[in-house]
């Protein structure tokens, strides 16, 4: 049975009034010096394409080799959110086109994430509230390139250097119900990404994005 809406945090409309249900991905970039599935350097700033080994450029032949400090980091923050830690996880290829994405697809997980279901507790300064949001799954995943379109009128380029950065693909599930539950929620988890050491938080990195 769904509880009660709360008048407060309804919005008028033309037609009547509209509640807001908002769950929300994160990804957060692991805190590990290699990348997800090779030894390339995950460090900040490089010169384009300085960071590319020949797993991340796709190179015919390489097979990637999963990195244990990746995982650590996962269960780490899995721990951290109160979640429940998968025994037995695996690794999918989802295809799609991306120009900076060099083999073609993505290593993901779908069926067996590696951090199944936890929860965040949250204040929400603006009302006085706490609020349980839950957490549905935590996996792992490579990030794409970066393709740059600035540099000259006609041609756009393509800088490797974060192909297959390790994610954490954090998904809650659709528990709040304002901007001001969306903010704190982030803010919230950010802050507990960064006291486990296993994310930076940096959003001037691209190290954590809410999508």
């Amino acid at each position: 049975m769904n509880a009660p809406v709360n008048p407060k945090k309804l919005i008028k409309g033309a037609t009547g009034d509209w509640e807001i249900v908002i769950g929300m991905e994160i990804h957060a970039q692991v805190t590990s010096q290699a990348k997800l599935f090779s030894g390339a350097s995950t460090a900040f700033g490089g010169d384009p394409n300085s960071h590319v080994s020949l797993v991340d450029a796709a190179m015919p032949g390489m097979l990637p080799v999963i990195n244990e400090e990746c995982v650590r980091q996962a269960i780490r923050t899995g721990l951290g959110l109160k979640a429940e830690i998968n025994l037995r996880s695996t690794f999918d290829r989802k295809n799609y086109f991306y120009p900076d994405l060099p083999q073609g697809y993505q290593i993901s997980q779908y069926k067996s994430p590696i951090v199944g279901e936890g929860e965040v507790i949250v204040d929400v300064p603006e009302t006085g509230e706490t609020i349980t949001v839950r957490i549905e799954r935590l996996h792992l995943e490579q990030d794409a390139g970066k393709s740059i379109h600035d540099l000259h009128p006609t041609l756009s380029f393509v800088d490797l250097n974060r192909s297959g950065v390790a994610l954490m693909e954090i998904v809650s599930k659709p528990d709040l119900r304002s901007a001001d539950e969306a903010r704190a929620y982030v803010t919230k988890l950010r802050t507990i990404l960064r006291y486990l050491g296993t994310c930076d938080g940096d959003m001037d990195k691209a190290t954590c994005a809410p999508t």
